[in-house]
């Protein structure tokens, strides 16, 4: 079955934007079925649903997105061919994410084959973003890490409230932000949980959320996996890649 096949009988299972519905979805699939991905990327595709995770959040041509803490480029890619040469993605990671995806990150934007993404690299308590720029903003299974800290290893303490106002400032009014992240138990400290398990109790993000600039306006329920065993890390064995994850879509006021 190909791209565009599993679109048709999948996605409406899931809520999405009504505007330009039909044009998200060609994106979308012109998206994912270009030639020159990376192989790693097209097996990641089964396991992360970005057709029907990106058109839930609305993500359409000519859009200007951030796609922060982006690690290897797994999405920044997919947004790029979605948004086009009208658009642009502001792919942000830092110091730590850089050194550790080098690999994946060389690879990708080798021979500047992603000519509409622009880099940045800084630690979030440092990040400038200009104001009321972007369309949409995505924070792919990272939102976790707001709550990790490993000075050692080049991972500072994030200001967590610090961020989400820089969020609020850089997206124009009416903007989505697309979050999607692994599930820790209920009531989990997100201390312990982003440190130890990778992971974060959905109603913290809520909560991160709740007095700032947007409001919750839904879930994809497309990658919840009751089996998962939320006491366990992110990248246990038999779990990686298959573990318990919300996407939420918040909209900028």
């Amino acid at each position: 079955m190909n791209c565009a096949q599993v679109i048709m009988s999948l996605f409406l299972l899931a809520p999405c934007d009504d505007s330009g519905g039909d044009s998200i979805q060609l994106a979308i699939t012109e998206s994912l079925d270009s030639t020159g991905r990376l192989e790693q990327d097209l097996d990641r595709d089964p396991l992360r649903r970005p057709d029907l995770v990106l058109s839930f959040f609305g993500i359409k041509p000519g859009m200007t997105v951030l796609d922060l803490f982006s690690g290897g480029g797994y999405y920044t890619e997919i947004v790029s061919h979605i948004v086009g040469d009208k658009g642009k993605v502001v792919a942000h990671n830092n110091k730590a994410y850089v050194a550790y995806e080098k690999d994946q990150l060389d690879q990708r934007f080798n021979g500047k084959r992603l000519a509409n993404v622009e880099r940045i690299t800084a630690e979030a308590n440092e990040l400038e973003l200009p104001e009321a720029s972007f369309d949409a903003a995505l924070a792919m299974l990272t939102w976790h890490d707001f709550y990790y800290l490993d000075e050692d290893n080049g991972w500072p303490s994030i200001d967590e409230n610090a961020l989400t106002e820089k969020l609020c400032k850089a997206l124009k009014p009416g903007a989505v932000l697309g979050i999607s992240d692994h599930v820790a138990a209920a009531g989990s400290d997100p201390a312990e949980s982003g440190q130890e398990l990778h992971r974060i109790d959905p109603e913290r993000i809520k909560d991160d959320l709740s007095d700032s600039c947007f409001t919750f306006e839904g879930e994809l329920s497309i990658l919840r996996n009751p089996d998962d065993d939320h006491s366990k890390p992110m990248f246990a064995e038999g779990i990686r890649g298959h573990t318990d994850r919300v996407v939420y879509k918040f909209r900028r006021k």
